[in-house]
């Protein structure tokens, strides 16, 4: 299974197989999803906040083919690496906001607060398309719910959660940080409920 915690422009990622008592990361990375070449890609929806709403739309639709297309080929070579050595994924769980979306492109660009939101929200959406594309199931979980979903799934208190988790960082190395950490625990969530036969749904 892989998780995703997605950031403006990038992604932590992290693939989690085996048992639900025994999991095993088989591989981690980043996804990149901006493209210098194009003026703000980084943070699109600050980027277009002052320009009339047609040529916001615009803007914003090739933004996002940019980063849709660019998390499609990253992902799309980390199946291949773990298809290469015996391995498949069903499942791409990505970390969501608990941020308040806008009702359409005006009221966003109205409120800063909803821009950062919709920036945010930007590469999820790149991220979750390009899973799907790969035929990946997807499942969008909040950060704030992730722990106790994690605890109810797994039937493990959070200390013990958080200690395997570290555990599974160790013999990789750096970077093992609180990205690397949500996106593993989300992967092996994932991977508990499917071997229960109840894949998350998303929010």
């Amino acid at each position: 299974m892989l998780g995703f915690a997605p950031h403006s422009g990038w992604a932590a990622v992290v693939v989690v197989a085996g048992e639900i008592d025994e999991p095993e990361v088989l591989a981690r990375g980043r996804v990149d999803m901006t493209d210098p070449r194009l003026p703000g890609s980084k943070q699109p929806y600050h980027e277009v906040e002052d320009l009339p709403l047609q040529e916001a739309e615009r803007r914003l639709a090739r933004l996002s083919h940019s980063a849709g297309a660019m998390a499609y080929e990253a992902i799309r070579a980390l199946l291949e690496e773990i298809g290469a050595r015996g391995s498949a994924a069903g499942v791409a769980g990505i970390l969501d906001s608990s941020g308040r979306k806008g009702d359409g492109l005006a009221a966003i660009l109205a409120s800063h607060a909803l821009i950062h939101t919709a920036d945010g929200n930007h590469f999820r959406d790149a991220l979750a398309d390009a899973c799907r594309r790969c035929e990946l199931e997807v499942a969008r979980v909040r950060q704030r719910d992730l722990i106790d979903r994690a605890v109810a799934t797994l039937r493990k208190p959070p200390g013990q959660l958080a200690a395997t988790v570290r555990a599974l960082g160790q013999p990789l190395g750096a970077p093992w940080g609180a990205d690397q950490k949500s996106a593993a625990t989300l992967a092996w969530l994932l991977l508990a409920a499917g071997q229960a036969g109840t894949p998350p749904r998303s929010r």
